[in-house]
């Protein structure tokens, strides 16, 4: 089995996330920016560096808000002949500096800021909607919903 650990982030501001399109190998969607940790990296400088490529911005890490973990079967995958394990480490984060651009020569080819109330009639991967409950169940103040 293969493993890639990758991490993302959820940017919202004034009701918007910051999504990226990704588009590889035949299939789409949107998704949050993010993507795979590349040698030594640690997940944090590996999620800023993965904003700044795909979308332009400098941002910082305000929290982890949790990690996601699937298995995609070799029949599903464009490359590799083994299942592949993915990890998928998912922080709050927030915008610092930068201007929205597109990625040039990536696995993405545009950056926009989505009204959060659209967000359900995109096509998207999975991932946005696991993002977005992870951060609904955790108040920006750090304090947890009553239970």
């Amino acid at each position: 089995m293969d493993i890639r650990i990758a991490a993302y982030a959820v940017i919202i501001r004034d009701d918007e996330i910051l999504l990226s399109h990704w588009n590889e190998h035949g299939r789409s969607g949107w998704t949050l920016p993010g993507g795979g940790i590349e040698g030594a990296e640690h997940p944090i400088e590996a999620v800023r560096r993965e904003v700044r490529e795909e979308t332009g911005y400098e941002s910082s890490v305000d929290r982890q808000l949790g990690i996601d973990t699937m298995v995609i079967p070799a029949a599903r995958r464009n490359t590799g002949t083994v299942p592949l394990y993915a990890m998928r480490v998912i922080y709050r984060s927030h915008v610092v500096s930068g201007e929205l651009r597109n990625e040039v020569d990536g696995s993405s080819d545009e950056a926009r800021w989505v009204p959060l109330a659209e967000v359900p009639r995109l096509k998207r991967v999975s991932l946005v909607d696991i993002a977005l409950r992870l951060n609904a169940a955790e108040p920006a103040d750090g304090v947890p919903p009553a239970a």
